[in-house]
C-alpha cells in the first residue's frame, strides 16, 4: 500500500499538510484548512483508510493537529472521523490524537463536538505552538 503525502500551503486556499504511512500506522493532518474542493481533498483520505483498513493490521494512529479549518472542512472532517470509527467498530485498532494550542479554547470546542458528533474517543493534547 502506497503512502499518502500532500505538503500543504497557502496561496488562495489553505492546504493541511497531510501524511498517511502505510508502513508505521502514523497519520497526521496539520496546519489550516480552508479548500476549493474541500469534498475531493478529504475524499482521498477516507478512501485510503477505507484501503488501510482492508490491507493493513497494525493499528492506526491518527493526529490532528489544525490551528484553522472552515466550515467545509469541519463537515470533512467529521467524516474521516466517522470513517476511523467505522474501523473501530469493526474491530480495527485506531487510536486518535486532536492537538490544539493550549491557549485556544474555540479548537478545544470544535475538537469536543467533532468527538461527541462521530462518537468516537480521542484524546485531546494541548500543546505550546511555536513562534
Amino acid at each position: 500500500m502506497e503512502n499518502f503525502l500532500v505538503k500543504g500551503g497557502r496561496n488562495e486556499f489553505l492546504v493541511p499538510y497531510v501524511s498517511l504511512d502505510s508502513s508505521g500506522g502514523v497519520c497526521e493532518i496539520s496546519g489550516e484548512s480552508s479548500l476549493e474542493y474541500t469534498g475531493e481533498f478529504y475524499d482521498q483520505i477516507v478512501g485510503w483508510l477505507k484501503q488501510y483498513s482492508i490491507e493493513e493490521t497494525k493499528t492506526l494512529t491518527f493526529a490532528f493537529k489544525l490551528t484553522y479549518f472552515n466550515t467545509s472542512s469541519y463537515k470533512a472532517i467529521l467524516g474521516t472521523l466517522r470513517e476511523l470509527k467505522r474501523q473501530q467498530d469493526i474491530g480495527k485498532k485506531v487510536v486518535v490524537q486532536w492537538y490544539y494550542p493550549e491557549d485556544d479554547s474555540d479548537m478545544l470546542m470544535d475538537a469536543q463536538d467533532l468527538m461527541e458528533s462521530a462518537e468516537i474517543e480521542m484524546d485531546l493534547i494541548a500543546y505550546q505552538p511555536e513562534d
